[in-house]
Order: C-alpha cells, then structure tokens, then sequence
C-alpha cells in the first residue's frame, strides 16, 4: 500500500477556543504520538485529511506527514467527528515503522450467491471488520469472501477467509463469519394451535360478556 503525504504545521495553543478557530479555518486539530517520541500538536488541512479517509483504504492508509521538515510515518487513530455535521473534530496519527507490524481493522465483503439463498435460505453476516495484524505495507483494503458455495446450514469461519501473505488474526479461527439459515416455515401443527388459541380466547371473551350481562339482570331486579 503506497503511502499519501500530507502536510502538517505545529500548533501550541489548545483548549476548545483555539481549536474551534482552527476549524473555522479549514484545518484539523491532532496530535502525534508513539515509538518513544514527543507527542506533537499540529494542524491538517480539513479537506485533505477528509479525502484521505473517505478514499478505499480509508482509515487505514498509510500518511506521511510533513512537519517542519521531518517526514513521519503515521496511521490515523481515534478520528472525532461532529456528532450531526459529521465534520472532522480531531485526529490521532499514530508512528509507525514499516518493518514493524501494526494491528488493523478490516472491512469483510461477501461476494457471489450463496446456492442456499437460490434455495430459500436467508444469508447472515456475523463480522463486518476483522483485527488483523500486518506489517504496514501488508495492511489489505477489504477482505473478500465467496459465499457461492454455501448451501442451507453452512457456515463460513474466520479460518476460512484468505487473510493474504504476511497478515495474521488474533480472533478464534472457530468464530462465525456468515451463514446460510434455513428458512422459518410455519408448519400445520403451530397453524393449528395458533386457530385453537384463537377459538378458545374468543370462547372465554363470549363467556365472561354472557356473565356480565347476567349480573346486570340480578341488579336490575332488586
């Protein structure tokens, strides 16, 4: 995965005031941190960061930021939003190093028609992203699954699903991914009880008004 570069400048005001001017400014407040370095306050340009996480790699693409000079290897981690605007509030980039693996969430895409669908079964889909760990060149875009094969009752398991060269999980190979569920029939039995249920609650209602009526009768009499 190639990396995109992204230009950064230090900042060193914080605080809500100094932040909400930097927004309004078209730039990101974040800061930089890990490998035993400094952490770093700096600022991204708005539109940038949010076509980089927006693009197929997503939160996952590989930035280098340019700050005062000094290229640095970076993911972006713990990315705030605004909660109805949905505009960038605030980012972490983590350093990375590209000999070094980094833990990642990936998108699970199923792929082809399950023969159990065709036969009335209903696909599920358990795991909709995977942690897996990779070096960070090795970090896949999606992870695809053919469900083409699956027949009613089948289940496809994280051991199953192609991970690529160089990229391992931590999740239990025996986890469910997605699975072909057989269809929910009614049969004549449950259709029966259902009537009987029915008749009889319709009995007990007739009952209880016949009651009534008679006890309004006796009252009515003395």
């Amino acid at each position: 995965m190639a990396d995109i570069t992204l230009v950064a400048d230090q900042r060193s005001e914080k605080g809500s005031r100094p932040s909400g001017r930097l927004r309004r400014a078209g730039k990101v407040p974040a800061v930089v941190y890990g490998l035993d370095s400094d952490t770093l306050m700096v600022t991204v340009p708005a539109r940038d960061l949010g076509h980089i996480l927006s693009g197929e790699s997503g939160a996952n693409t590989l930035i280098t930021l340019k700050v005062d000079g000094d290229n640095v290897l970076t993911l972006a981690r713990q990315i705030q939003r605004h909660p109805t605007r949905g505009e960038l509030m605030h980012v972490d980039f983590i350093r990375i190093r590209r000999d070094v693996a980094v833990s990642a969430e990936i998108p699970v895409h199923l792929v082809g028609e399950a023969t159990g669908v065709r036969d009335g079964g209903l696909l599920e889909q358990l795991i909709f992203n995977l942690t897996i760990e990779a070096m960070p060149g090795n970090i896949p875009v999606s992870l695809e699954v053919d469900v083409s094969a699956l027949a009613i009752g089948d289940q496809i398991r994280v051991s199953d699903v192609p991970l690529g060269d160089g990229v391992a999980t931590q999740v239990e190979g025996d986890t469910v991914v997605a699975q072909v569920a057989a269809p929910r029939v009614v049969t004549e039995g449950e259709e029966g009880e259902a009537v009987e249920g029915e008749a009889g609650e319709a009995a007990t209602t007739e009952a209880a008004a016949e009651a009534a009526e008679g006890g309004d009768g006796g009252g009515d009499g003395e």
